[in-house]
């Protein structure tokens, strides 16, 4: 870990406002959620947090998990000013190798713009695409 950040799952640390924030205005994926819906989704996941050296929270991720063989990687996020110094890439790495996750049969992201990250970890194209199944709701928060 660059030694002025840290990473942790303790969601007693989280910045609820600070993920908020991002993920309503920052993120293509969710703008406008409400803070209800994000804490929910805290509350409900396995949650990392990247810290700066004076524990100002700098990015986040959180994995749906049942925690025995399914995990899906979601809300992955390092704030623009702390971007280009690795922080994606150590974060993708602590929650590869944080314990409760090994041993999952699959973990799963969608992503639109971040695929040479996560190809680094073996993300790759599901195979037989045509096996994979969605609802999608386009809910405008």
């Amino acid at each position: 870990m660059t030694s002025n950040y840290t990473i942790s799952a303790d969601k007693t640390k989280l910045n609820v406002p600070v993920i908020h924030r991002f993920l309503s205005q920052d993120a293509y994926w969710c703008q406008n959620i409400p803070v209800e819906i994000v804490q929910r989704s805290i509350d409900n996941s396995l949650c990392f947090g990247v810290y700066s050296n004076n524990d100002q929270q700098v990015g986040f991720a959180r994995v749906v998990t049942d925690h025995a063989t399914f995990g899906y990687l979601a809300d992955v996020f390092i704030l623009p000013e702390h971007r280009g110094k690795g922080l994606s890439k150590q974060l993708v790495a602590f929650i590869m190798d944080y314990p409760s996750l090994q041993g999952l049969r699959r973990i799963m992201l969608v992503t639109k713009d971040a695929h040479g990250l996560y190809t680094q970890f073996g993300f790759k194209p599901i195979e037989e695409p045509e096996n994979t199944m969605a609802i999608k709701k386009f809910t405008h928060y």
